[in-house]
């Protein structure tokens, strides 16, 4: 078996698939490949940092287009399928830390009933418009301007089971839209609604089309349903560091310490002074960017900038790693910005897994579950393994 490592650091890629999962037919998304997608966009992606570690061979026989398949990788390398019944970023999070999402969260494709809705502008004082589903960019540009003179909520949802509320800083302070938040959260932990996500998203601007959305969203997630490798080591006295919403998914459980992120950058940027803490644990970084600002947009040249700008950045994640540190880079589902539609994809995700004390890097087993992820972590600090998923530290060799 390896040795321990003293720092596990985990990094997801929010939206990162590389090609449909064994089961994409039954989500509608048979076709769907974002990292290939948005490689062939871009003319190929330059990122020289995975392709060392690896990237391009978990996939060797349709390798990403710019990315060279390592004939001597760095990281140990493959790709994993879900087995949660749905695609959202907390299924995927929740599962990495061996709590998969078994009973599929209710989604509301022609919009939140009447019932709901009344509650909510009863409570909040506010008339609610659109209700339906939407892209959260398209809906501001749409009702934005009315906002600004009515005061209204703009309620949407997606393909996800999520109830987001769009509000203008400037109309409605942020502290109001976030407990018009925490309220339509209470309203939708149980049945009739059992939603996985209420998001407060603020935007500003002074017209249509200047709008944009601001780094101050709020994701109010359910509880876990049960306990989690991150509560496992909490308990234990390990450390416990998230970074971007991590802390929101989890809804503060098993959570030592967390900071919120403005963007990818920002997120790298604290990861990067984490590495140089002495602490002993996991650290757990969300990059969501990929997903909030180019994927559900559909922009893959912009999400392939994203990429290569990550991957500058993760050069200099690399080279403060320690011997004792292990770092696993994945994602959380698919977000095709090549795809129709503007929402989530059911997809592989990858998985490279990279210490300094590694010589070279060897394909693993394709992982069925993601919670192999939270098995390896839990193995590692010797704490209780998760019913669900098998480790692979002792592969790492």
């Amino acid at each position: 078996m390896a040795d321990q490592f003293r720092r596990i650091h985990i990094i997801v890629l929010d939206s990162v698939g590389i090609g449909e999962a064994s089961d994409a037919e039954k989500y509608h998304d048979r076709g769907c490949d974002t990292l290939g997608h948005t490689a062939e966009a871009m003319g190929g992606l330059n990122v020289p940092e995975l392709e060392k570690l690896g990237l391009s061979n978990i996939r060797p026989d349709k390798p990403i287009r710019g990315v060279t398949v390592q004939e001597h990788p760095v990281a140990f390398f493959t790709k994993m399928h879900e087995v949660s019944a749905g695609k959202d970023s907390m299924d995927g999070h929740w599962e990495m830390m061996g709590l998969p999402v078994m009973t599929p969260l209710h989604t509301f494709p022609d919009g939140f009933p009447d019932e709901l809705i009344k509650k909510i502008e009863k409570y909040s004082g506010r008339k609610v418009i659109w209700n339906k589903p939407a892209s959260g960019t398209e809906i501001i540009k749409k009702f934005g301007e009315r906002q600004m003179k009515t005061g209204e909520l703009i309620v949407y949802t997606s393909g996800d089971s999520v109830l987001q509320i769009a509000a203008h800083e400037d109309i409605i302070p942020l502290e109001e839209l976030y407990d018009i938040c925490a309220y339509s959260r209470k309203l939708t932990i149980d049945e009739p609604y059992r939603l996985g996500r209420v998001i407060a998203r603020p935007y500003i601007g002074d017209r249509a089309d200047r709008f944009e959305r601001t780094a101050n969203r709020r994701d109010l997630t359910l509880e876990p349903s049960g306990k989690t490798v991150l509560d496992s080591l909490l308990e234990a006295g390990v450390d416990t560091l998230a970074i971007g919403k991590i802390n929101d998914i989890f809804s503060g459980h098993g959570i030592k310490k967390g900071w919120h992120t403005v963007s990818n950058e920002d997120g790298m940027n604290r990861l990067i002074r984490v590495l140089e803490q002495d602490f002993h644990g996991l650290s757990f970084t969300n990059l969501v960017d990929f997903d909030a600002k180019y994927g559900h947009r559909r922009e893959p040249v912009l999400f392939g900038r994203a990429l290569e700008a990550f991957d500058h950045q993760l050069r200099d994640v690399l080279e403060r790693l320690q011997p004792d540190d292990l770092l696993m880079i994945t994602a959380d589902h698919g977000n095709d910005p090549g795809f129709r539609g503007t929402d989530h994809t059911r997809e592989y995700v990858p998985l490279l897994v990279t210490s300094p004390r590694f010589s070279e890097g060897a394909a693993l087993p394709v992982r069925e579950t993601f919670a192999d992820m939270g098995a390896t972590v839990a193995e590692n600090f010797a704490v209780p393994l998760p019913k669900t998923g098998r480790s692979f530290l002792g592969e790492l060799k």
